[in-house]
């Protein structure tokens, strides 16, 4: 809304500051850099929280192999292990920032309040996607540096296996943003959460490769995510596969494929979810 105000015999048109906000290069990008150092902030407040965290990860993964090796540790399955574990790192770690920092948001009214800012709520989320997935990359990749110290193991690097890779970390990101989009309307996000990163770990290659699974198993853990990322970079680093042999035998199609879907239901449920929320005034509350 505009009003006239009169000055020195003059009118102009005042317009309120939200109205004049456009969406540009440049404003988008400082809301999202607003978004990244809000979640930034909040992350680093508490770092023993975060160390402690780290540390228990990786002894839970080396007790995971102690146990699966019958009292010892299979040290030429640990590499490969480690990429699936990294896998489920990215997951656990970018989904907790993501889904908690909405959750306690939409608990203390802040996230509602925020639905008056004239920046589109899909620039916020991407804000929050960026923190997640800086959190998520430093947590994945101390916590695997931490067991291959103490197995004293080595991952063999190939730049080849950036690539599907790369897309493991956008397969998270897209269903981390379908869980946030869960957390608009189920007070029960958080079991979810718990529940569906459970199996990853256990499915997705981070106990035992792929290869040790009944083909019916692989089948179902094919359909988690992470699992097809993670198969793609283990052939490329373990079986001396190049890009375009895992898009013959079909494996980078199908991570691709996977990952476009994973990202379009995550966006077409927070949509849904966030139009439902505002339409019932449930944005401050379950």
């Amino acid at each position: 809304m505009s009003s006239t105000v009169s000055t020195a015999g003059a009118s102009r048109v005042y317009v309120p500051p939200t109205a004049r906000w456009r969406l540009t290069p440049r404003s988008g990008l400082a809301v999202l850099g607003a978004e990244v150092r809000k979640g930034l902030t909040t992350q680093l407040a508490h770092p023993i929280a975060h160390l402690v965290m780290v540390a228990f990860t990786a002894t839970v993964y080396l007790g995971l192999q102690y146990v699966m090796g019958q009292g010892q540790i299979q040290r030429d399955l640990v590499p490969q292990t480690l990429i699936g574990i990294s896998g489920y790192w990215l997951l656990q770690f970018a989904s907790m920032v993501m889904v908690a920092d909405l959750v306690s948001e939409k608990r203390g009214g802040t996230f509602a309040a925020a639905q008056m800012a004239p920046a589109p709520m899909w620039l916020v989320m991407g804000g929050r996607l960026i923190t997640a997935s800086i959190m998520g990359v430093v947590v994945a990749v101390v916590a695997t540096l931490v067991p291959m110290l103490v197995m004293g193991v080595t991952i063999p690097l190939r730049w080849a296996a950036l690539v599907p890779y790369a897309l493991v970390l956008v397969n998270v990101l897209a269903f981390t943003f379908m869980l946030a989009a869960f957390a608009l309307s189920s007070p029960m996000i958080g079991v979810l959460q718990t529940m569906l990163t459970s199996m990853v770990i256990l499915m997705n290659g981070a106990v035992l490769p792929l290869s040790f699974f009944p083909d019916w198993l692989a089948v179902v853990a094919r359909l988690l995510p992470t699992t097809i990322g993670v198969e793609a970079t283990t052939k490329v680093l373990f079986q001396d596969k190049s890009l375009s042999d895992i898009w013959s035998d079909g494996t980078l199609p199908w991570l691709i494929a996977y990952t476009a879907a994973l990202a379009l239901l995550g966006w077409w449920i927070f949509v849904r979810n966030h139009r439902k929320a505002l339409a019932e005034g449930r944005l401050g509350q379950y």
